[in-house]
């Protein structure tokens, strides 16, 4: 069985409807099914059927339309190859059933990328591959996309997925939603994920996206507290009791190394002789955790009953900043900030530098200070991969001056010589 396409008004002076067509003898029907696509008659090829790929009579999208065309073939070849294995004889009907369920023909309105979108996300959740932080990230990407196609007027299809849209969206992230390196990097890769399972599941033919490229990833410099900062916000009398909530809970995060989601997996039976045990039953493919717990980490267990008042990350992380500026950690730090490889020095008050993913970089950083071997510390905090643990921590001033004077403190300068 043959099957070719046509122009449903092949006499236009405009745009017309691109049509499948193929004959079901034993039905004595022709079958016709629309592509969705349009195109001017000057620029369609009457003797291949097919949009004009050269010359100057040429659409601007013909190469898109074409590779469209392409997926109505491959999906007619498929189905006709699968009816002819199992010897039984393809109808129309049931060809139109595969066409709609291939080509997810939706209802007036709708968006197939987003509904498509959708689905992928959808997936995801029901088969339990995202852990909630995950989740977010995708809607929030969702949202972004949302907001590019209407301050920007982009229409988002996955025919205009192409080299255009990388530069506006590129812009758009680094412009108007002031978006660093790492950032955009994170959501360049979740884009581009998202791609390859619409490509795989045949939502799209569409492969432009696998050549945006995203950027390397660069060490940004956060702060961490020390020994004695932790003994004084853990000592600073706060305002109120849920302040008061919200700076146990960040100690307890500075001396354990957890990260915020964590917290909600500790209870009595997770506490043995002094050693909290940590298992994530979401991985079963990570081993059991060990990190044992010094008296003010066990004073916050027992104050609470071993059940912490978790709040909100948001909420932690704005109340948090509270704390820290009520105990007047007010003085400025600065920090470089990477635009698409352009970077900004920045200051800010130490306290707004302040969040949860503060205390575990500040439980890696004293750890690694006092000589503490990687392998050990990520046995605690859970990290598999070294170059993500060592990104958690970055040389500082202190730590080189420690290092020259522990190689070479011992020296003495002589008598004779003079500085």
């Amino acid at each position: 069985m043959k099957h070719t396409f046509f122009l449903k008004n092949p006499k236009s002076e405009n745009k017309t409807l691109i049509m499948f067509s193929a004959y079901f003898s034993s039905e004595r029907k022709q079958f016709k099914y629309s592509t969705g696509e349009k195109i001017k008659p000057e620029y369609w090829n009457f003797d291949n059927y097919r949009p004009k790929l050269k010359g100057t009579k040429k659409s601007n999208n013909a190469s898109e339309i074409n590779l469209q065309l392409n997926r109505y073939s491959e999906s007619f070849e498929n189905v006709l190859g699968i009816h002819q294995r199992i010897k039984e004889e393809l109808t129309s009907n049931a060809l139109k059933l595969e066409f709609d369920k291939t080509f997810k023909k939706s209802s007036q309105g709708k968006n197939l990328f987003f509904d498509t979108y959708d689905i992928f996300t959808k997936e995801k959740i029901k088969r339990r591959e995202w852990k909630p932080s995950t989740i977010k990230r995708y809607q929030n990407i969702k949202n972004h996309l949302l907001n590019f196609e209407n301050q920007v007027a982009y229409k988002l299809t996955f025919a205009n997925i192409n080299d255009r849209f990388y530069t506006d969206f590129t812009d758009y992230c680094y412009g108007t939603l002031d978006h660093g390196t790492n950032t955009f990097a994170r959501n360049v890769g979740l884009f581009k994920t998202f791609m390859l399972w619409a490509l795989k599941n045949k939502h799209t033919y569409n492969d432009a996206f696998k050549e945006f490229k995203k950027p390397e990833r660069v060490i940004t410099h956060e702060v961490a507290l020390t020994l004695e900062q932790i003994q004084e916000i853990f000592e600073f009398e706060t305002k109120s009791i849920s302040l008061e909530r919200v700076r146990d809970i960040f100690v307890f995060q500075c001396l354990t190394g957890l990260r915020y989601g964590e917290l909600k997996l500790i209870n009595k039976r997770t506490v043995r002789g002094g050693v909290l045990l940590l298992k994530e039953d979401k991985d079963i493919t990570k081993e059991l955790r060990e990190i044992p717990l010094i008296d003010i980490a066990k004073y916050i267990l027992k104050k609470y009953d071993y059940k912490l008042p978790i709040i909100s990350n948001q909420k932690q992380n704005d109340l948090i900043k509270t704390v820290f500026k009520d105990a007047e950690f007010d003085f400025d730090v600065e920090y470089t900030r990477t635009k698409n490889n352009q970077k900004e020095t920045v200051i800010q008050p130490f306290y707004d530098r302040i969040s949860t993913h503060t205390a575990r970089r500040t439980f890696i950083t004293i750890m690694k200070k006092k000589g503490i071997a990687d392998k050990t510390i990520m046995k605690m905090t859970g990290h598999r991969d070294l170059k993500t643990f060592n990104s958690y921590y970055k040389v500082d001033t202190e730590a080189k001056e420690d290092a020259v004077k522990l190689a070479f403190g011992s020296m003495k300068l002589p008598k004779l010589k003079k500085a």
